[in-house]
């Protein structure tokens, strides 16, 4: 069995997401409130991490390659 991902890492890098609400900090506060994240970047997200974890900065602002699987 295998440990459940952080909600603090990028379920697209694995990188630190940087994200508030992980923290403990006010939803308001995210960078993502600031930033429009493409709805491809969003749609990357496999289905059983969405909406349980954030995307990272990096990956939030750049959309994946066409071929990325979801």
């Amino acid at each position: 069995m295998s440990a459940a991902p952080s909600p603090a890492t990028c379920p697209l890098c694995g990188q630190a997401n940087a994200c508030a609400v992980a923290a403990g900090l006010p939803p308001e506060t995210c960078w993502c409130m600031q930033t429009r994240i493409p709805a491809s970047v969003l749609e990357s997200i496999p289905a059983a991490e969405r909406g349980q974890r954030c995307v990272c900065p990096a990956c939030g602002q750049t959309p994946p390659p066409p071929d990325t699987p979801h």
